[in-house]
């Protein structure tokens, strides 16, 4: 019996605590709850996943016959015994197994670390009893049309707050108030353009009294040329984009055709299934306009690795599938969140994907090869890629010559200066692209090697076993990935299969490529996905915070013909993008995670959105869009960061600082770091000093301290000053010395305050 003390606190406890109580019981364990079901994707798939398939899952190299991944093996007699028996738990051997008191029997083993928790057990327990259903996992489903909640006509504007509503009233929660103006332009101005509005932009909207005054300010955005840069950026890390390839290629100078495609395709709304088929066969598809191909460059920018011939076969073959793998884990992650690379060395260990599966897309990229596409009409981009072949022949040969041999080198540069000059369009911009050509490793003599490659011809790969190229298996032919195909899998056989599989990424997987980009959109918006493992829907990923509401958006982007820019308008239109990022007590009890979106995300500023806030604030943006990339060292440079140099092998030390992702693989989204190096490079950076000097000397003419204090705060967070704030500057800058200086330290202290690094 407790202290007649401890008795009494209870009558302390109301209603509400009880409710916020109850909710957080629901939220969180909603298993324990009395009377309700366990979800199997929800509650039982992700342990089966977790803590059961590397030794019962799909990988044929299994330790068991029994797959706990397929309900038919789960349910199977096996001498007269099941693994699982619906509503029985005492004749399940997989219960008896998990509880058993002996050491050696009870599975998982002991020393596996993958024991299993009693929670786990317990949900286990219950979801036999309650019959054992059978889920396939959520992202292979097809694409359903969820029923849409009822409106709740005090806050819901959209479909998108019908969903969250639903969510957040079965948990006890409520929405957080909506932002002010001030807050919510400058929120939609960084998500939709990546750069802070303009003061003048702020009080136009503030004072706007037109009902649909939101509505126009975002599509006034939406159509703006800086969106296309925001979210081109976006794009780029899923294709791991950079401006220098490789030293040993052709070319390396004209990388940025890429960037700027992206930039342009994105400005234009072009639809998403065109956007990608043109990434990935835009050289296959009939009346492609040219400055469509340097598309081709999300595989023609892919990373490669250096081939030292005088190796033996054995060791380049590797290499060569080295190339192939990154290939099929870009393209895999980036349109169908999925982790095929996995299946590499043997069935994939949680998801339904075969090694088979992984060398029918393997050979896809074994018969597709980089080229240099001069921008020109087919016929004469012909004859100028065959001059610039005899030519590059013609410096080879000079380059053997001894250098004394002056008279022959002559003659051959004189050579080159006749094809050089008598080509037309000789030096005409070439984009990075691909052709169909197979590649071939053969031998060249004893622990020599040479590369073959045959234009036109595509290849079928054998299934190397436990990937090892030296050791081949049976021959797999190119075909899509069998479990995304309701039939038998689509044959990937026209030239090297490159427009087939982007045409079955919207065909068979069409309901997964939606949802994943939906996801990344979803995620750009309010920092965290509805799935938060983007480019992994597997059995290893993240469910679904709200499934309905994925596929519902996911259905709609397909019924309005993939139009990315109609999904940003739904999304930033709805009332649960306009909530405050406040944390009240309640929501922070419940789901201090915010996954069911009771508040916004407080974000910090990306490096590009810092470099270019600070620009724009300062009034020294150069808004001048496209061509070849700056280098970001260069302090007198103004351009937007996206056309800052971004180096494979050497990153700019200021973008690796802040957290930008090493552009030599597919980047699912950043990862935000706080370091002590961060907040140097605010306080000593030579770009700050000079951004701060520059808005300190355009408002140096006002003769009042208190009018430069609210000049500044104008200008770089689109409010005037509090009290304290203005009696704060008013006493910095009324300190003895240089008016300029100070000033300009005043500036530099108000660029390293959270209120300009974070979008509220």
């Amino acid at each position: 019996m407790k202290s007649s003390g401890s008795y009494r606190s209870v009558h302390w406890i109301t209603d509400r605590s009880i409710a916020v109580a109850v909710a957080m019981l629901i939220f969180v364990v909603p298993q324990m709850v009395v009377g309700s079901d366990v979800d199997f994707r929800r509650d039982i798939r992700p342990i089966l996943s977790d803590k059961c398939f590397q030794c019962h899952g799909p990988d044929a190299e299994r330790e068991s016959d029994l797959r706990l991944d397929l309900a038919e093996s789960v349910l199977a007699q096996r001498d007269g015994v099941a693994a699982v028996v619906p509503h029985d738990v005492q004749r399940s051997l997989l219960y008896q197994r998990i509880t058993s008191e002996d050491v050696d029997d009870r599975m998982p083993p002991v020393d596996s670390g993958k024991s299993l928790t009693p929670h786990e057990i317990d949900l286990l327990r219950q979801w036999i009893e309650q019959g054992a259903e059978w889920a396939g996992h959520w992202s292979f489903e097809k694409l359903s049309s969820p029923e849409i909640p009822p409106g709740d006509t005090d806050w819901s504007r959209n479909t998108i707050d019908r969903f969250v509503s639903q969510r957040l009233s079965e948990a006890g929660l409520t929405p957080s108030p909506a932002v002010d103006r001030r807050t919510f332009i400058r929120r939609l101005s960084f998500d939709l353009l990546g750069l802070p509005p303009m003061p003048s932009d702020v009080d136009a909207f503030v004072c706007d009294e037109r009902p649909d005054a939101v509505e126009r300010l975002v599509d006034r955005y939406l159509s703006s040329p800086a969106f296309g840069e925001r979210w081109g950026r976006v794009w780029l890390d899923l294709a791991r984009y950079t401006d220098t390839t490789a030293e040993w290629l052709n070319s390396t100078g004209q990388a940025w055709l890429y960037r700027d495609w992206v930039v342009r395709a994105m400005n234009e709304d072009m639809p998403y299934d065109h956007f990608v088929r043109l990434q990935l066969a835009a050289d296959a598809m009939p009346d492609v306009a040219i400055e469509d191909l340097p598309a081709l460059g999300f595989l023609g920018l892919s990373p490669t690795y250096w081939k030292e011939l005088r190796l033996s076969p054995d060791v380049i073959k590797r290499v060569v599938a080295d190339e192939w793998d990154e290939r099929i884990d870009t393209v895999s992650r980036t349109f169908l969140g999925l982790t095929v690379s996995c299946a590499r060395c043997h069935d994939h260990k949680f998801d339904p994907i075969s090694s088979e599966d992984y060398y029918a897309l393997a050979g896809v990229f074994a018969s597709s090869q980089f080229a240099d596409r001069p921008l020109l009409p087919e016929a004469e981009a012909k004859h100028v890629m065959q001059a610039r072949e005899q030519v590059h022949e013609l410096e080879a040969q000079r380059d053997k010559l001894k250098r004394d041999d002056t008279e022959g080198r002559q003659a051959i540069e004189q050579q080159i200066a006749e094809i050089r000059k008598s080509t037309l369009h000789f030096d005409a911009v070439s984009a990075h692209v691909m052709q169909d050509s197979s590649i071939y490793v053969v031998a060249d003599g004893p622990d020599l090697t040479k590369l073959e490659y045959r234009e036109g011809e595509a290849r079928d790969l054998p299934k190397f076993e436990r990937g090892n190229p030296a050791s081949d298996g049976p021959v797999v032919e190119r075909r899509f990935l069998t479990a995304l195909s309701s039939e038998e899998p689509r044959r990937l056989q026209h030239g090297s299969g490159r427009l087939d599989l982007a045409d079955a990424l919207f065909s068979e997987a069409r309901g997964l490529t939606a949802r994943v980009i939906v996801n990344r959109i979803w995620e750009q918006h309010f920092g965290k996905g509805l799935v938060r493992t983007p480019s992994d829907f597997g059995s290893q990923g993240d469910p679904p915070s709200h499934p309905e509401l994925l596929d519902h958006l996911a259905a709609e982007l397909i019924r309005h013909d993939w139009s990315l820019k109609r999904l940003h308008r739904e999304i930033v239109l709805s009332s649960t993008y306009r909530q405050s990022s406040v944390a009240d007590g309640e929501g922070q009890a419940v789901d201090p995670a915010n996954r069911l979106l009771w508040r916004m995300n407080r974000r910090r500023l990306e490096v590009e959105m810092l470099r270019d806030a600070m620009l724009a604030a300062t009034e020294q943006l150069d808004r001048c869009q496209g061509g070849p990339a700056f280098d970001l060292q260069d302090t007198s440079q103004r351009r937007r960061t996206l056309y800052g140099q971004i180096a494979r092998r050497d990153l700019d030390r200021v973008l690796r600082l802040f957290d930008f992702p090493e552009p030599t693989s597919h980047a699912p989204h950043r990862v935000q770091t706080t370091t002590p190096l961060q907040q140097l490079f605010l306080l000593n950076a030579p770009f700050v000093q000079q951004q701060a000097e520059s808005l300190a000397l355009s408002v140096s003419n006002i003769a009042s301290e208190q009018e430069f204090v609210r000049a500044c705060y104008r200008q770089l967070f689109h409010r005037d000053p509090d009290e304290a704030e203005l009696a704060e500057g008013v006493a910095f800058l009324s300190t003895e010395g240089d008016r300029i200086a100070t000033s300009t330290d005043y500036v530099h202290a108000l660029l390293g305050l959270n209120e300009f690094l974070y979008i509220d």
